[in-house]
């Protein structure tokens, strides 16, 4: 019994270590005096998801951090089912920063350093795929909170061709975005992409939150669009989506990549990125527990799986 238990603590300890083998940190650029990195994080066996996923912390650009135990475990999770996730640090905009009544110009230099520093990231992986051995093909963005901002602005920036993107290939599109409470700024009113059509996108968002508006804040053409005003554009503009409302929830959604919602993340990646199907699901939950829809149903018959109740 006992050399039965000293094997299985050795196994143990093995996988540990095969698992921190797996794990490499990279620097990708410095930026006002400060050196980003990123760790890569990948599966222990060759699956066919082709797939590289970047993770982007949260904490209002004012906290955070790429290696926090819930990014680790969220990275460990999807290495099981054989995707490479990169981590990332970002420049932290508001840390520090006194924020008056109206921190309209403050937030929006954050989102934009954010996004400038994500995507000198993409560029970092592009140039050195190969020689990192992971795959670039498709890169999928994945934020909560600030980072779902983040993920949201970067794809809109480059379906746009803004400076902010002209770092990257010409060519270069995501191929998937999945957002945990995030919202696009604009200075040009209602959000349109003009240049291509957005990422296939994973939006999660609960209806009362307000610390990133499920809905949106407006002044002028200044504004702050959530989930619920995106996702009705995705709709009429026949963009690919799947959107999870969570009635009655606030801004705890922004955690949930890291919960019950593992089984919808891997169904939007494997159907919606990979498989590139057309696909939009508008899904209501009065309950965040209530979160293991059957998947059983096919890809043309989810297009109207659950209406907006109101």
């Amino acid at each position: 019994m006992i050399k039965k238990i000293i094997l299985l603590l050795c196994l143990v300890a093995f996988c540990k270590l095969a698992d921190a083998q797996n794990v490499t940190t990279h620097k990708f650029v410095e930026r006002d005096s400060l050196s980003l990195f990123l760790d890569i994080y990948r599966p222990s066996t060759t699956h066919d998801q082709q797939c590289c996923i970047i993770h982007i912390f949260g904490g209002g650009f004012m906290s955070g951090q790429r290696n926090t135990p819930e990014a680790v475990a969220y990275a460990q999770q999807l290495n099981k089912e054989g995707f490479t996730v990169v981590t990332i640090d970002y420049r932290l905009g508001l840390k520090g920063v006194k924020i008056g009544n109206l921190p309209i110009r403050p937030l929006e230099k954050s989102i934009q350093i954010a996004v400038e520093d994500l995507m000198a990231a993409v560029h970092f992986l592009l140039e050195n795929g190969t020689s990192l051995q992971i795959p670039t093909q498709k890169i999928v963005l994945s934020g909560s909170s600030a980072g779902a901002i983040v993920a949201l602005q970067a794809d809109y920036e480059l379906c746009n061709r803004t400076s902010l993107a002209s770092v990257l290939p010409a060519d270069f599109l995501f191929s998937g975005v999945m957002s945990f409470s995030g919202a696009i700024f604009s200075r040009h009113g209602k959000i349109k992409y003009k240049e291509h059509r957005p990422a296939p996108t994973l939006f999660l968002h609960g209806t009362n939150d307000r610390l990133v508006n499920y809905k949106q804040t407006r002044f002028f053409n200044i504004g702050f669009f959530g989930t619920y005003p995106l996702s009705k554009q995705f709709k009429k503009a026949d963009y690919p989506f799947y959107a999870i409302h969570y009635q009655e929830c606030n801004h705890e959604v922004a955690g949930f990549f890291n919960t019950d919602s593992v089984p919808q993340i891997l169904w939007f990646l494997h159907h919606l990125v990979l498989q590139q199907e057309f696909v939009q699901i508008n899904e209501y939950h009065f309950d965040p527990s209530l979160i293991n829809p059957s998947f059983d149903i096919k890809p043309n018959e989810m297009n109207s799986f659950i209406e907006d109740p109101k």
